[in-house]
């Protein structure tokens, strides 16, 4: 089962009790202490090899992805069964279950659900030692606190995946965004039964790429983990770089 970090608690009781729930997650972090990733990249899904120039999500960079749970369980899939530790922060709807699905190691994913207005300590504490990270904001982040964590990523070689929300749309530093539209979910019949898989387009924007790249897949898809649907090859158009930075909360 995932390690369920879950920092709900903490955030109605006193100062010492929200303190000594900090210390207990660096505990947990210690005793998880890895080297810096000497990898250039972490792997992706075969359906997903055409989204980004190198096939890989860069080490050290941040992502601003669709805040889908399918599209963010396809994107750590493969690493997590590479052997790498993934992190899941700020995403409650998140389950198990749903991770299970898409081929997930749960003994290798570490899970904060509700971390409210810690998930940046949160994701900073985990970036120490967790090679993938995907967060949810629960609020806007000052620039200099993108500029930490930025260079804490670099340094440690962790990779990030930020969920557009309402408190933020492109993360600041983005290497690029990576983003799902026109979801269809199947397996409803005669308006009774399970969802069981989605089709989607899922398109790809990087900053060293002019170009955005696209490609149609089911999450999951009939083996796990997601399969792409041949079609005939998409065309590839240019999208506006939307790598604005927040504004600096007051």
């Amino acid at each position: 089962m995932g390690n369920m970090l879950d920092s709900a608690p903490l955030l109605s009781a006193p100062a010492d009790v929200r303190a000594g729930e900090v210390l207990r997650l660096r505990r947990e972090i210690s005793r998880m202490q890895r080297r810096r990733s000497e990898h250039p990249l972490l792997p992706l899904d075969s359906a997903f090899s055409s989204l980004l120039p190198d096939g890989g999500l860069l080490t050290g960079s941040a992502y601003t992805v669709s805040p889908s749970p399918s599209l963010i369980l396809a994107l750590l899939s493969a690493a997590s069964q590479k052997g790498h530790w993934c992190a899941v922060i700020g995403m409650p709807t998140l389950g198990i279950e749903a991770a299970a699905a898409f081929g997930i190691d749960l003994e290798r994913l570490i899970l904060v659900p509700n971390p409210a207005e810690r998930w940046l300590a949160a994701t900073s504490a985990l970036a120490e030692v967790v090679p993938l990270i995907a967060v949810h904001p629960g609020s806007r982040v000052r620039d200099a606190d993108v500029s930490r964590l930025s260079a804490r990523l670099r340094d440690r070689g962790t990779t990030l995946l930020v969920t557009e929300s309402a408190a933020s749309e492109a993360w600041p530093q983005s290497e690029g965004s990576i983003r799902l539209t026109d979801p269809h979910w199947h397996g409803l019949g005669e308006g009774w039964g399970l969802l069981q898989d989605c089709t989607a387009t899922v398109t790809a924007q990087i900053r060293r790429a002019p170009l955005a790249s696209s490609v149609q897949v089911r999450l999951p898809g009939s083996h796990g983990a997601v399969e792409a649907i041949e079609t005939a090859p998409a065309a590839i158009a240019e999208l506006p770089m939307r790598f604005a930075p927040l504004a600096v909360a007051g």
